[in-house]
């Protein structure tokens, strides 16, 4: 049996990317962004990096309104609906400060313009 190209990067990969948050780190999300058939990987491993964010002792709600903002202008129109839901998803302080960098990003607008 063939897992397939969809079985890498695994959620716990793409959220230590997440979390590292380098250049190498953002070059490789790029890339991942680049693959519609990568999306399920990038948002599980979104989930899990917040989950992990939402765990810790120490919450750095700069650091994940930052990745929220990046993921808001770098991420194609097709996900963006899928990381504001994200944002949504919990109202735990970690998940808040990941939905304000996505506001300030202007991505979901940009992805659905009003009419």
């Amino acid at each position: 049996m063939n897992a397939g190209p969809a079985s890498f990067p695994d959620r716990d990969s793409v959220a230590e990317k997440l979390g590292a948050f380098g250049e190498a780190d953002q070059s490789f999300l790029r890339l991942l962004m680049e693959n519609p058939e990568q999306d399920e990987r990038l948002m599980d491993g979104l989930y899990r990096h917040l989950d992990l964010a939402s765990e810790a002792r120490f919450l750095n709600s700069l650091k994940l309104e930052k990745l929220g903002q990046w993921l808001g202008s770098e991420a194609p129109a097709r996900l963006q609906m899928r990381l504001t839901e994200a944002g949504r998803s919990s109202q735990h302080a970690a998940y808040q400060a990941f939905k304000a960098g996505l506001s300030k990003s202007g991505g979901l607008e940009r992805a659905f313009p009003k009419v």
